[in-house]
């Protein structure tokens, strides 16, 4: 087996983040960095009906909700942006702006290496940076905010 195994801490095999504007072919993209967790989201909406000759509903599998959600130790020019890119460049909007001005993004995130050695998958997209809500308290003194990326259309696995 080749267990996905992302390493945290070691280069070039830990689960890596990045996002771009989906509209600036131009856009090379900005790598999330501080990234506590990840999750990737697959989850199939069911129609269930019923009908006077069965015991049982009946359900039938229909469209997708897709969304990677996180939660991530803010850094200044990440969150905010570095403000020296070109406007049009998620580096120079940062999360936040990506998430206020409702910019479509596509996302590549890296899963990580495998147990094998060999090298690992990518799920990307596209889809909107949503749910930001940075906290801080006495007992997690660095900020930190959940961020979901709500996928528009499918997830493509390379």
């Amino acid at each position: 087996m080749a267990y996905i195994y992302p390493a945290p801490g070691v280069t070039g095999v830990q689960a890596t983040l990045s996002v771009s504007i989906a509209s600036n072919a131009s856009d090379t993209g900005m790598a999330v960095p501080a990234m506590q967790d990840v999750t990737v989201n697959a989850a199939n909406d069911v129609f269930t009906w019923t009908q006077l000759d069965q015991g049982s509903k009946l359900q039938i599998a229909t469209t997708a909700t897709n969304s990677l959600s996180m939660n991530i130790v803010l850094d200044q020019d990440t969150f905010f942006g570095d403000g020296t890119d070109p406007a049009t460049d998620a580096e120079h909007k940062g999360i936040f702006g990506l998430s206020s001005d409702k910019d479509l993004v596509d996302f590549e995130l890296y899963l990580g290496d495998t147990s094998t050695g060999t090298e690992g998958k990518t799920i990307s997209g596209q889809g909107y940076v949503t749910g930001l809500a940075p906290t801080v308290s006495a007992d997690s003194p660095v900020w930190v905010s959940p961020i979901t990326i709500t996928v528009t259309g499918d997830y493509t696995v390379a």
